[in-house]
Order: C-alpha cells, then sequence, then structure tokens
C-alpha cells in the first residue's frame, strides 16, 4: 500500500449507504403526506416483481460495547420485550394499512441493539405475526445480527423456524486486551460453539464482524484473530475500519482517548494484513470491506452485477421498498428516505397518536436519483457510465475535474464517459464516490460529521 496515498486521502468522508447522506437530508424534512406517497408508489410498481424488505431495529442490550455506533438502550430488563414488540406490530398495521395488496416480503433483518436479548419465542413470535399478513418471495433472505454470548441453541432453533438462514456474529477481534476495552468479550470456544449450532440447526449463511483501528489493537492481534478465524470458515466476514465518532457517539467511545487508537500508516498496516490473509484463504473482496467465498451468494451477485448497497449493508439483490420498522429505523422508497423517532419515549409516543413516527427524511429531486444511481453503480461494481442524459444534472467537467488527482495516482481509469475503479483505487471508493456528492460540495461542512475514509 502506497503511505503517501493514504496520508494524501484519508480524509473525513461518508460510507455511502445513502444518498444523499443522512447529514444532508432536506433540513425542511419530509412531509408525511410525501412519505406516504412514495411508499405506495414503490410499493404498486415494485410488489408484485421484488417484493419489499423490513428492517427491525431492535435497540435493547444488556452491556455497552463501548466501540458502537448503533442507537441502543441499556437495560437488564426484560420486561421492555412485549411493549417494544407490540409497537413495531402497531408501526407495521400502519404500512400495511397503506397498501393496497398484500405485500410480498423478500427480505427481512434484525439489526440492533442486540436481537437476541429478547427471547426465543417473543422474536419468533414477532416474525410470525408480522408473516400472517404476507406473503413469502420465491427467493427470500432473513437474516439476523447476533452476540455470541447470547445467541443460544433455542433462538436459532425459533428464528430458522421461521425462515432465517442467515446469521452475523459480531466478532470484531479476539484479543483480551481489544476485548476489555471495548467491553465486549466472547472466547474463541464461545464463537466456535455458537457457529457450530448455527450450522446445525438450518442456517447456511454464517458471517463474521471484523473490526480494524480498535483502541490497543496491535498487528498481532489481527493475525491472531483470522487465523482462528480460518478454523471456523464463515461463508461471509465484514472487515471494516472503527468510526471514531464520539462527538456523535457521545459516553462510549470516550472511554477511551485518541492515543489509544492506531493510526495512519499503522491502522492502513492492520487492514492490509488482514486483507492479505483473508485472500489467501480464499475469500473474494466484494464491493467495501466485505469478502465472501466464491459459492456465497454475495460473490455470485457481484459477478451478475446484481450487488446492491442500502442502510443494511451489501445485499444479493435490490427491492424498491424497503421499510423499517422500530426506533431510529430509516425506510427507503427510492423517492424518499424516512427515519423514525431516534428516542424510545417519541417513538412510543407517535404510535399512541396512530402515526407512523417518522422524524425526518429526505424527498429525493430528480439530480438526487442521477447522483445516488453512480454513486451505487461504484460502491457495487467499481464503474460507471455518465451518459448525456445525466450530465444535465452531472456535470461532466466538474466530476472529471474532482478525479483529477485520482487519475493522475491511477486510482480511476476514464475513457469516454465510462469511469473504472482501478484495483489501487478500491480502498479509496469513498474518495471517489465523493467526487460525485454534489450536495457535499455546495456545502462542505464547518465541522467533521464522518469517520476517516482509510
Amino acid at each position: 500500500m502506497n503511505t503517501e496515498l493514504v496520508t494524501k486521502y484519508n480524509i473525513p468522508g461518508p460510507r455511502y449507504t445513502s444518498y444523499p447522506t443522512v447529514p444532508y437530508w432536506d433540513e425542511k424534512g419530509i412531509a408525511i403526506e410525501d412519505w406516504q406517497r412514495t411508499v405506495k408508489e414503490a410499493f404498486q410498481v415494485s410488489n408484485a416483481t421484488e417484493g419489499i424488505s423490513l428492517y427491525l431495529h431492535l435497540p435493547f442490550c444488556e452491556s455497552l460495547c463501548t466501540f458502537c455506533g448503533c442507537n441502543k438502550r441499556i437495560t437488564k430488563n426484560h420486561s421492555v420485550e412485549e411493549v417494544y414488540i407490540q409497537a413495531i406490530l402497531k408501526e407495521w398495521q400502519l404500512y400495511r394499512n397503506l397498501l393496497d395488496e398484500t405485500p410480498v416480503i423478500k427480505e427481512i433483518h434484525l439489526g440492533g441493539g442486540t436481537p437476541t436479548f429478547f427471547s426465543p419465542e417473543n422474536v419468533s413470535d414477532l416474525i410470525r405475526k408480522i408473516l400472517a399478513e404476507a406473503e413469502l418471495a420465491q427467493e427470500h433472505y432473513f437474516s439476523f445480527e447476533a452476540h455470541p454470548n447470547s445467541t443460544t441453541v433455542a433462538h436459532l432453533k425459533a428464528l430458522n423456524e421461521v425462515g432465517f438462514d442467515r446469521v452475523s456474529f459480531g466478532i470484531q477481534d479476539f484479543d483480551p486486551v481489544v476485548q476489555q476495552v471495548i467491553n465486549r468479550v466472547q472466547s474463541y470456544e464461545q464463537v466456535k460453539a455458537v457457529t457450530e449450532a448455527a450450522r446445525n440447526n438450518g442456517f447456511t449463511s454464517v458471517n463474521y464482524d471484523i473490526i480494524y483501528g480498535l483502541p490497543l489493537q496491535k498487528e498481532a492481534s489481527i493475525v491472531d484473530t483470522i487465523e482462528k478465524v480460518k478454523m471456523l470458515k464463515p461463508d461471509r466476514i465484514a472487515y471494516y475500519s472503527y468510526a471514531h465518532v464520539p462527538w456523535i457517539k457521545g459516553v462510549g467511545q470516550r472511554k477511551f482517548t485518541e492515543a489509544d487508537l492506531p493510526e495512519g500508516d499503522v491502522k492502513r498496516r492492520l487492514y492490509e494484513v488482514g486483507r492479505e490473509m483473508l485472500q489467501a484463504m480464499g475469500y473474494v473482496e466484494i464491493g467495501m470491506d466485505h469478502f465472501a467465498l466464491p459459492e456465497d451468494d454475495l460473490h455470485l451477485a457481484m459477478q451478475e452485477k446484481r450487488l446492491h448497497r442500502n442502510f443494511m449493508g451489501y445485499t444479493a439483490g435490490k427491492t424498491r421498498l424497503q421499510i423499517g420498522l422500530g426506533v431510529s429505523a430509516i425506510s427507503d422508497s427510492w423517492g424518499s428516505f424516512a427515519q423514525n423517532e431516534k428516542k424510545l419515549e417519541d417513538y412510543y409516543a407517535r404510535l399512541q397518536q396512530n402515526e407512523i413516527p417518522v422524524f425526518r427524511g429526505h424527498l429525493l429531486n430528480q439530480e438526487d436519483l442521477v447522483v445516488r444511481k453512480h454513486i451505487l453503480n461504484l460502491m457495487c461494481h467499481f464503474e460507471t457510465e455518465v451518459t448525456q442524459e445525466d450530465k444535465v444534472w452531472i456535470p461532466g467537467e466538474v466530476i472529471e475535474q474532482r478525479l483529477e488527482e485520482m487519475l493522475k495516482d491511477r486510482l480511476v481509469e476514464i475513457e469516454d464517459n465510462k469511469i473504472k475503479v482501478t484495483v489501487a483505487g478500491q480502498t479509496f471508493i469513498r474518495n471517489i464516490c465523493m467526487a460525485f456528492d454534489l450536495r457535499f460540495w455546495r456545502k462542505q461542512p464547518q465541522a467533521q460529521l464522518f469517520s476517516m475514509t482509510v
């Protein structure tokens, strides 16, 4: 890895799970009437052909992991489960009232928080009640995020019985020193046991999350972690950079200081070592920060240009409509984005008023849609083509000017209207996408909003 390029391009930048990125959503928000209209429009044109996706945010955790940037509520009081489940079901019913036919569900993803905070009976009952008023797409993908310490065989059996066959375990790092500072202690033996239990109970896809750049993390701990992962051979691995944003995430990320974090060349070396090891183990790099075995759906989707990126990360197929249920969940109707109330009490209060609990959002204009298309192409396929029609909205000379340095550094290639990311440029994909981010360039932030790109 060219350390000069790392130094040059390691700047704050978005991860582009959406365009526009959340800080650049319209300050006026979105009128609930516009949100409902775009939901109905997306549903009418795509339900029969694509189906819809559901993201359920389950926010409760029994303890605070200090690296975590998710919206969560720390509690050991499990009486909160039933109240929250009833709230999600009410929100789902409010959406069902908008739709003029039975929804066809292609994807369900449970995120958190810790979804396995909920009892096996409660979480499976929630899914059964959602599916009671829906049909399943012929090919459907149900997945959930799991804490190795709280995921039981009963959870795996109950979720598999309602259609789940994909699970993502948060591993982060096996080094006890790192685990202590991020308050996420789990042994290799625990991870091995829960992985084997998943495979023995119908789960055909297992993902591990591994994070580089954590406090007190050394190259030796990355090597040891991936050597242990090698013995368990998950189907997918998300190997991504720790996003240190204490100005957003507050007390948890202030349990350690910047002096504890590997930075610059040291941090990049952690990534390069892990990446080389994963590729030597037979994993193929997918988009940004993801790796999969050659036979995995993500790799096949990348080869067939079906790979998609949204608020749930990379998926093997697109649905035009993604409905987020639960506190702080984000929805995407393709024509607009909407986020639910972020505070649990406000979320409950809106539902008690029989209101879809959206508190902010963004109605995409034509320029947004064109830019979004190109950023998605780059993030998923490492190439895009700017047509003459697109240039009405994206000035070609402006994009070329912003890519000029990257062209000199051989991070991109430009031929006619086609822009291709080189192998060297894949490391800097966030920077390349920023060249297209018209909203960012019109109003550059006065304070740091995003994590570093490298």
